[in-house]
């Protein structure tokens, strides 16, 4: 059975989960229908990118730490993105990103979920344009969600946000449902707040 979460919650995968090796972190979202006018041009689309930076001692070390749609796997094979949706059409999971929390590196100790919107300044949008976003932590072996984080603030003006992170402490996994905005206008500058 699927937890729900409240901003701030953590909880353990793998104090109860013996044998949990592998999940997938699960990031959707949904554009918010915008009024426009007779003759004023149609509203580009919202193109999230969801992110995984992988944190030594809570530090971003090295830019190949950061698993996104131009770097789809880890070094390590610990971490894989399942690729870009441009649109977040659709019901489910927007974007997809593996995590084989056996294979993780001894060194890495967090890893952070983030999303930004693509061009967020440029096109003039910011995640008051978009609903119904979560993040939600599904067992791979069973294909059972065990975990789900529905972000509820207002999120207008931010243009990325920290979903959430899955981080090792005293041999187990966790996540904590952070549900952070901020107004980094790419990914470059949201890793930044890592280093």
């Amino acid at each position: 059975m699927s937890i729900s979460l409240q901003k701030g919650q953590k909880v353990s995968l793998t104090k109860d989960n013996a044998g949990l090796a592998k999940v997938v972190i699960g990031l959707g979202w949904d554009q918010v229908q915008q009024k426009r006018g007779l003759f004023a041009p149609k509203p580009a689309q919202i193109d999230c990118d969801a992110s995984a930076i992988m944190l030594q001692n809570g530090k971003l070390a090295n830019k190949a730490d950061i698993i996104y749609y131009g770097n789809l796997n880890h070094r390590s094979n610990a971490v894989r993105h399942l690729g870009d949706n441009l649109t977040g059409a659709g019901d489910g999971d927007d974007e997809q990103i593996k995590v084989d929390l056996a294979a993780v590196p001894a060194d890495y100790d967090r890893i952070i979920d983030v999303v930004n919107i693509f061009q967020a300044v440029q096109r003039k949008q910011d995640f008051g344009m978009i609903k119904n976003a979560f993040i939600r932590i599904i067992d791979d072996r069973t294909g059972v969600e065990m975990c789900r984080y529905n972000l509820t603030d207002n999120y207008a003006g931010m243009t990325s946000m920290i979903f959430g992170e899955l981080y090792r402490h005293n041999n187990e996994w966790k996540f904590n449902a952070m549900g952070q905005g901020t107004t980094d206008p790419g990914l470059p500058e949201l890793a930044g707040r890592f280093q």
